[in-house]
């Protein structure tokens, strides 16, 4: 009896993943499917208007993006503004020891 459970169990479990598969599948093409259509219906409307069909791109410049963490760094490393130094008179000289 113990057999016929645990294979039973065994097909369910296996038939939920599938599912789970399947429905992951079947949502990213329909996702896919959704920007095709909204890409086509907008590529129409500009030929209809007369306009240019311009393409979906992402404006990024690699420039911009280390040009704005360098400048947000800038005022976090800045040098604070040095004591004056003090008079060499001060100083006063150390005798170095042998290293045993």
């Amino acid at each position: 009896m113990n057999d016929v459970v645990t294979g039973v169990i065994r097909w369910v479990l296996r038939l939920v993943v599938l599912a789970m598969g399947v429905l992951f599948f079947l949502s990213l093409l329909g996702a896919a499917a959704v920007l095709a259509l909204v890409w086509g219906l907008r590529a129409l409307w500009a030929r209809l208007t007369g306009r240019p069909v311009t393409p979906w791109v992402m404006r990024m410049d690699p420039r911009t993006g280390w040009s704005t963490v360098y400048r947000s760094t800038a005022r976090w490393t800045a040098q604070r503004p040095e004591p004056p130094r003090r008079d060499d008179h001060d100083v006063t000289d150390v005798v170095p020891r042998e290293i045993r």
